[in-house]
């Protein structure tokens, strides 16, 4: 009995783990952690992957699931899948915050949505950049390249031993930050372009005192705004790709491969 006891909490552990592992990601997975996809997607496509990675990894040395060691981590296996799935999501995040600084510089914040991933209100131009960058994603199959390196990650950090260090969570920090700037330099473009306008509505305004430039500025800037969205919609799959190759290059570099 004490046998048959040991080798059914050695498969549980096993497959336990590894499926926690999995669901923190699929928590902040682009696409996947989304609200409209139901819960119950998420943990069958976790469940499915556990069952096809399980048989090709070590068996977990674990002989108590219910004590302070198996919680711990267990919390340790969610945050590995997490701190994955959270690189991609800022990615994704780049293009909403370039959408949501060129919405305030043309006047388009003022038309606002409900984001379905965040379940907040945010202007439309940031959702439609939102849309366009999840797309860009599963067409560059980021989707697959973040299981094959979730996969990898059993080999980088097997369960119950060394994971992580604080300089490595440092560095994925930092990486966040960078989302900043990349933002930036994505609606640079149009921030420079608006910013012609307005010089020229000031040259006009000087000119010509009796004329109400802020009747006429507001829409012509907006018109403005969208021309130059639409203008500089075929540079997305460049900026989407190069910012994808860091996430890449970062995501490698944690897990010691590719």
């Amino acid at each position: 009995m004490d046998l048959l006891s040991s080798t059914i909490t050695n498969l549980i552990s096993d497959y336990m783990l590894a499926f926690m592992r999995f669901s923190g990601m699929f928590i902040a997975m682009v696409g996947i952690s989304a609200r409209t996809i139901p819960p119950v997607i998420r943990n069958l496509l976790a469940i499915l992957l556990t069952a096809m990675i399980v048989p090709m990894i070590p068996p977990v040395p674990m002989t108590e699931l219910v004590s302070l060691g198996a919680m711990l981590e267990v919390i340790k296996q969610l945050i590995i899948g997490i701190a994955i799935g959270f690189i991609s999501m800022m990615v994704i995040n780049t293009f909403v915050l370039a959408g949501q600084i060129i919405a305030m510089q043309t006047g388009l914040g003022f038309a606002s949505i409900v984001d379905p991933v965040n379940g907040i209100n945010v202007p439309a131009v940031g959702q439609f950049y939102l849309i366009l960058a999840t797309l860009l994603f599963w067409a560059f199959n980021g989707h697959l390249f973040m299981i094959e390196l979730l996969v990898v990650s059993f080999e980088a950090f097997p369960i119950t031993g060394p994971w992580w260090t604080g300089e490595q969570f440092k560095e994925i920090a930092h990486w966040a930050g960078w989302m900043f700037v990349s933002a930036v330099t994505i609606a640079l473009a149009p921030i420079v372009s608006l910013l012609i306008v307005n010089l020229a509505f000031g040259v006009m305004t000087k000119a010509s005192p009796q004329l109400n430039i802020f009747s006429i500025g507001f829409s012509i800037a907006q018109i403005m705004g969208l021309t130059i969205i639409w203008m500089t919609l075929s540079n997305q799959a460049l900026h989407f790709e190069q910012q994808w190759t860091r996430a890449q290059g970062l995501m490698c570099e944690l897990l010691k491969s590719c």
